[in-house]
């Protein structure tokens, strides 16, 4: 883990999307995202990253890509834009793969 970053941890993501705690804004591109993402998750892009669409979220809001590093990348140009944002779900949509969670498909 960085300094100043939070790796959320796969138990911990379920239970804030199940409770509805916190945000979770996938960063991969679109193709990726209707492929196959995380249940009650964003699409975000990081190559259309636009932190006013950040800033406009509510609550806890945590970053996740395929396996963390892009996820990495939305939290350091969060933080140029003055965002407080430091967490990121490190394991991405491959370990929530791995775990057997739940998939959903499209662009929504």
């Amino acid at each position: 883990m960085r300094a100043g970053i939070k790796d959320v941890r796969l138990d911990e993501l379920r239970d804030g999307l199940a409770s509805g705690t916190l945000t979770l804004v996938d960063v991969r591109e679109p193709h990726e995202f209707a492929a196959g993402h995380i249940p009650g998750s964003m699409s975000h892009p990081l190559s259309t990253f636009d932190p006013e669409v950040i800033r406009k979220l509510h609550g806890r809001v945590v970053f996740s890509c395929a396996a963390g590093v892009r996820s990495l990348k939305a939290i350091e140009w969060a933080q140029a834009a003055g965002l407080p944002l430091t967490e990121h779900y490190a394991g991405g949509f491959k370990e929530w793969l791995m775990s057997g969670g739940p998939v959903a498909y499209g662009a929504d």
